[in-house]
């Protein structure tokens, strides 16, 4: 197991989106945003350890940038790492509660 250092620093942020609303309402599954690195394992203790939930599965995705241009130049949007983790039967993360 990493340490709990490490594990703190796996997720990156909430993806919110309608899309991944809808994965919460019907599957209870949650999207993070996730380190480059990470790996599935990873993920599933890193969230049981920061929200107190048992996680049933996780599918990791790697979604590439995109090129564009900006202003007559080609650019490229950043590749992000997404993870889909499906939480066990009454089990629920809320992220607007301000508990420290």
């Amino acid at each position: 197991m990493r340490s709990k250092e490490y594990l703190t620093n796996v997720l990156v942020a909430p993806h919110v989106s309608e899309k991944t609303a809808r994965a919460t309402e019907k599957a209870n599954q949650y999207v993070f945003r996730v380190r480059h690195e990470a790996t599935k394992t990873e993920v599933r203790q890193a969230v049981e350890l920061m929200f107190s939930v048992k996680v049933e599965s996780v599918q990791v995705l790697n979604r590439p940038g995109k090129s564009r241009m900006f202003k007559q130049r080609r650019g490229r949007r950043n590749a992000i790492r997404k993870a889909y983790v499906r939480l066990a039967a009454g089990q629920t993360i809320d992220f607007t509660s301000t508990e420290k």
